[in-house]
């Protein structure tokens, strides 16, 4: 009889152990990737999205200069050479040339295809059987004929930004921005992916649109729980990640690291080494293993590679120097 306590502790712990923390602790690297000297002349690499199969990383990221957005592909097995990798970019692909921008990139079972999902004024998306190969990726297609009416109509004089695709047993479901306070959501059966999204609703709201900017990411976490975040700029004028959880896709978020003073990710709960390199955390996305349309992470453990640029940089939006870090976890209960 002694023993049922002890196994009904050990059992509480471990699911204790495998859940996320109500506030975080991040250590950051030095910038790892930065725009190289090249005949694309981009001003800032954004945006990144990362998947790690085999030891291999796989990273798709936007390319912005004055002139506008673009998409590039590189890879590397080892994040001291992740900024010697070679660039690929994407406009050289029949992805095309144009505005593209905000990737991300997943494998997507049932089609056994890998999906680049981007903004290029509407919700596009490419496929390729095989991501270490970028000539492999198709020319765009739309999710939508036009932008949702909701969305046109609670815009404001934001824009429509910032997809991401994430699928359960049934649905696929696609997230999206405004920069005017509002978090999108639309859907598909997954039998019927990629095609007949829509159905899209405010899934999340704030009246002040910088608390709920843009650059959403959702995650499968396990135990049914999933795991919001959404880019904000701070009072301070920096970016910074809000986060929610729910225990479901079409459910209500619930708060969880989501205030300027217990945030998920912004400089204040982030340790450098040495001067901050950057005092915004800005759009990225989680580390996956698990590459599949599901988006399942562990809860453990967490690492995000994100963009940021130095605190002096000031001038066009587009030709802003953006580059890319990490970020680790060092509070993980796991």
């Amino acid at each position: 009889m002694k023993m049922l306590p002890i196994l009904l502790l050990l059992i509480s712990t471990l699911a204790a152990a495998a859940s996320l923390p109500t506030s975080f602790k991040w250590s950051s690297s030095g910038v790892l990737v930065s725009p190289k000297s090249d005949s694309h002349n981009i001003a800032g690499i954004k945006d990144p999205s990362i998947v790690e199969v085999d030891g291999t990383y796989h990273v798709f990221a936007s390319t912005a200069k004055g002139s506008g957005y673009n998409l590039v592909y590189f890879s590397f097995t080892d994040f001291n050479q992740a900024n010697s990798a070679t660039f690929h970019y994407l406009d050289q692909t029949p992805i095309g040339s144009g505005y593209r921008a905000a990737p991300q990139v997943f494998f997507f079972k049932p089609h056994n295809l890998w999906y680049l999902v981007y903004q290029n004024g509407n919700a596009a998306y490419s496929t390729n059987p095989n991501i270490a190969n970028p000539a492999g990726w198709s020319a765009p297609k739309n999710f939508f004929s036009s932008v949702p009416s909701i969305i046109s109509q609670n815009m404001g004089s934001g824009s429509w930004v910032d997809m991401w695709t994430i699928c359960d047993s049934s649905n696929c479901y696609l997230f999206s921005s405004d920069d005017n306070g509002h978090l999108y959501r639309s859907q598909t059966s997954l039998a019927n992916f990629p095609n007949g999204m829509g159905n899209t609703v405010i899934a999340l709201s704030d009246s002040n649109k910088y608390a709920l900017f843009e650059a959403s990411n959702v995650y499968n976490v396990g135990n049914g729980q999933y795991l919001l975040l959404v880019e904000a700029i701070g009072s301070d004028g920096q970016r910074y990640f809000r986060s929610w959880t729910s225990n479901s896709l079409t459910g209500t978020w619930n708060a969880l690291a989501n205030t300027e003073s217990n945030p998920f990710a912004r400089s204040t709960n982030v340790a450098f080494s040495g001067t901050a390199w950057t005092k915004s955390i800005s759009h990225g996305e989680m580390i996956r293993t698990q590459t599949d349309q599901t988006m399942t992470i562990s809860p453990c453990k967490l690492r995000y590679l994100y963009q940021g640029m130095s605190p002096t940089a000031s001038g066009d939006y587009n030709s802003l120097p953006w580059r890319l870090g990490l970020l680790t976890q060092t509070n993980s209960a796991c």
